[in-house]
């Protein structure tokens, strides 16, 4: 590759965060005309472009079927109802609506795609907060942060997770042995931080109105079936890899999109197309121009160079590296899409280990599995870096964007320096939490 080219690649890739980051242009609209000046510039051919689709499919696909499970929820009448129900168990006051959103965010945000959720939630959770007379920024940008936070609680969870987890041909049970009590930590780590960060909200004690009443569902027998669908499809995420066929979350997520559009189709609710023209293509759009421009920024040849300093800077000493990903991981995220901060640190990473010699050439392949156990916690540190350090900006995750513009809707803009207010006081804390839980899973697994 020439120098211009090199020089090129990194132009295009700084031109694009740039863009996204001071909003000069739409996150999906830049990705494109990146990858596009690329293309036109020779860097980027037919033969990447299709290895990236083979590499990246199955997170595509769990983010398809997730958000088409989502999509099916909502026409049941599911969300207003838990909307109605959640209004009611505050009583009025700050405290349990900050704790509630906790868990409302939370669960969902195990299965299904966080974007999606938070676009879902969102409505729910600003008539809450009308009704307590709260402004929406903070709640917003607190349903934006638990659900990447919550995204650690399993494999499928967060884009950013699946994908370090995939790489090294992690399972559904595996992730939940090893990794989901660490997701489990940095999520509990935000309640004792709420009554500081968010005051205001934390003391307002009102008075309900006595004729509250709760919602019923519009459809029952659709919200049966709808939650059916996610039934079968968290059964297949946990034990799909013992059935015969062995299918793996991203064969189950398509399983239970389909079956969902199938329910759609037959109870004729509303048409299938419907469905498919709602579901977030901007943050699918967003994730494949990321994940090219990535591709082209490894042709470079500059990830081999900087995997042979990793060498020399840590040897074979794996636990501080893991410490350092955390940190480096978790701030790039921060600035940067998490997604391809990720994807490249993954590919840095599998270098080093071959280059020390704890694995052979054949680790860069997709199949290979026979993975030392004390290199766990050096991608277990790469998940809790790329998921939790986008909780510290307002470009570190495709959930705070998605709050972002649901709260300009409303009139309430949520601006960088606003969302760094809570989000960074929050990241810092959580990352420290990672850091003990890798190090104490750094001594389980040399034990």
């Amino acid at each position: 590759m020439s120098e211009l080219q090199i020089v090129t690649t990194y132009a295009v890739f700084a031109a694009v965060i740039l863009a996204i980051a001071f909003n000069i242009l739409d996150l999906a609209l830049a990705g494109l005309l990146g990858v596009s000046v690329l293309i036109v510039f020779g860097i980027l051919t037919q033969g990447d472009i299709i290895n990236v689709v083979k590499m990246s499919g199955s997170t595509f696909a769990l983010l398809f079927g997730g958000m088409i499970v989502a999509r099916t929820l909502t026409t049941s009448g599911i969300f207003e109802f838990l909307g109605a129900l959640f209004l009611r168990k505050t009583r009025g006051r700050g405290k349990r609506f900050l704790l509630g959103l906790v868990i409302l965010v939370a669960i969902p945000c195990m299965f299904l795609p966080n974007a999606t959720t938070v676009l879902l939630l969102a409505p729910i959770i600003i008539r809450v907060a009308a009704v307590l007379k709260i402004d929406i920024i903070a709640p917003l940008v607190l349903t934006a942060i638990i659900s990447n936070s919550a995204g650690l609680l399993t494999l499928v969870g967060d884009p950013a997770t699946f994908l370090v987890g995939t790489s090294i041909n992690m399972t559904f049970i595996e992730y939940f042995k090893r990794v989901s009590a660490g997701g489990l930590v940095s999520l509990l780590v935000l309640i004792p931080l709420l009554p500081l960060i968010m005051k205001d909200i934390w003391r307002i004690e009102l008075t309900l109105p006595d004729d509250l009443k709760g919602e019923t569902f519009k459809r029952p027998w659709l919200s049966v079936l709808s939650l059916g669908v996610l039934g079968i499809m968290v059964l297949l995420f946990l034990f799909g890899e013992f059935l015969p066929a062995s299918i793996v979350p991203a064969s189950a997520s398509i399983i239970a999109c389909s079956v969902a559009l199938l329910i759609i189709y037959g109870a004729k609710v509303e048409p299938v197309a419907n469905v498919l023209r709602d579901i977030d293509w901007k943050t699918i759009i967003f994730l494949a121009c990321m994940f090219i421009l990535v591709e082209a920024f490894t042709k470079t040849g500059a990830l081999r160079g900087l995997s042979s300093h990793m060498s020399q800077w840590f040897g074979s000493n794996l636990v501080p590296l893991a410490f350092a990903l955390i940190v480096g991981v978790g701030f790039a995220s921060s600035l940067l899409a998490n997604i391809p901060i990720v994807a490249t640190m993954i590919l840095l990473v599998k270098g080093y280990l071959i280059s020390t010699e704890f694995v052979p050439e054949d680790a860069l392949g997709v199949f290979f599995t026979d993975w030392p156990p004390v290199t766990l916690p050096v991608f277990v540190a790469m998940m809790f870096g790329g998921t939790l350090g986008g909780n510290a900006t307002l470009i570190g995750a495709s959930a705070n964007v998605v709050s972002a513009g649901i709260s300009a809707a409303h009139g309430r803009p949520i601006t960088f320096a606003a969302f760094l207010r809570y989000g960074l006081p929050i990241t810092v804390c959580q990352l420290a939490a990672s850091a003990l839980y890798v190090w104490i899973l750094s001594m389980v697994v040399r034990s």
